[in-house]
């Protein structure tokens, strides 16, 4: 049985306070004990608000009140700690957020009855290496990416799979999915979208010179590696699109399938190809 659960939320939506209010009534009203990060309590005028940091260590479940970039940012913060996630879509459909507006209420009713269903998502750990040192380390949902800046030349990047050469890929940059993330930027650059409970990693180039380079799926247990070559050109490593780091000419990007996961509670309504059938207009002339 639920006992407590947190609320996040997009703040800047027109809508955020009237819909956080009546989710934290609702629940409250269940005898659940409702903690709102405190950003968000401040702007809909209560004091007892929580550090977002700290929610994920006392809720028994997330609620996610904004789109799948409010609740990827989220799944960052709770981490290790695999809190399950309600994700409410306050726009149109997600692919994360798959439960919309309307749907709320009968969600939270169903959430209170302990009637629900929890899909798991794997999520991959992305190090930088520069020499000896690790610089830089990232657990994300979505994908890992490297990326020339505005002016920057194509970069070449010297791909590894389990210690064997992949290719070096001469191109705009490089992505590694997880399948959540298959429907995000690698999709957009040509990718293919996987069913997300498939135990793989993607690998996508953007824009590759070599128009004969396509994506690569492999076994979720690869480890990947990139030594990215390039001289005085402004490169990034991003993760989920949100955060990242200034790469340096010799720098080797290593990714891994991370023991943590993100678990999603499921839409009561809808089941995943019927989401993608909608979001990409499957079927429509």
């Amino acid at each position: 049985m639920l006992k407590k659960i947190g609320i996040y939320a997009k703040k800047s939506h027109p809508e955020v306070e009237q819909i956080t209010m009546f989710a934290a009534q609702r629940l409250a009203s269940a005898g659940i004990d409702v903690l709102i990060e405190d950003g968000l309590a401040e702007q809909i005028g209560q004091v007892n608000g929580f550090a977002g940091e700290d929610i994920p260590s006392q809720a028994d479940m997330i609620l996610v009140l904004g789109g799948d970039g409010t609740l990827i940012s989220v799944a960052r913060q709770i981490g290790d700690r695999q809190v399950p996630i309600v994700g409410v879509n306050l726009g149109q459909l997600g692919f994360l957020t798959e439960i919309t507006r309307e749907e709320l209420p009968e969600m939270l009713d169903k959430l209170i009855a302990g009637d629900y269903k929890v899909s798991e998502r794997m999520m991959i750990d992305a190090f930088i290496h520069r020499g000896d040192q690790i610089v830089g380390k990232y657990t994300v949902l979505n994908d890992a990416v490297i990326n020339k800046g505005a002016l920057a030349r194509i970069i070449d990047m010297e791909t590894y799979v389990d210690g064997r050469h992949l290719s070096t890929y001469k191109a705009d940059g490089l992505i590694i999915s997880t399948p959540t993330g298959s429907t995000g930027y690698s999709l957009a650059a040509g990718g293919p979208i996987i069913y997300p409970e498939i135990n793989s990693l993607l690998i996508t180039p953007i824009c590759p010179h070599m128009l004969t380079n396509r994506p690569v799926v492999v076994w979720s247990r690869s480890i990947i590696e990139i030594e990215v070559k390039f001289q005085e050109d402004v490169v990034f490593f991003t993760a989920d699109g949100q955060v990242g780091h200034k790469l340096l000419p010799g720098d080797r990007v290593e990714v891994r399938r991370s023991e943590t996961r993100t678990r999603l509670v499921s839409s009561p309504s809808r089941e995943y190809f019927q989401i993608l059938r909608t979001k990409l207009s499957w079927g429509e002339r």
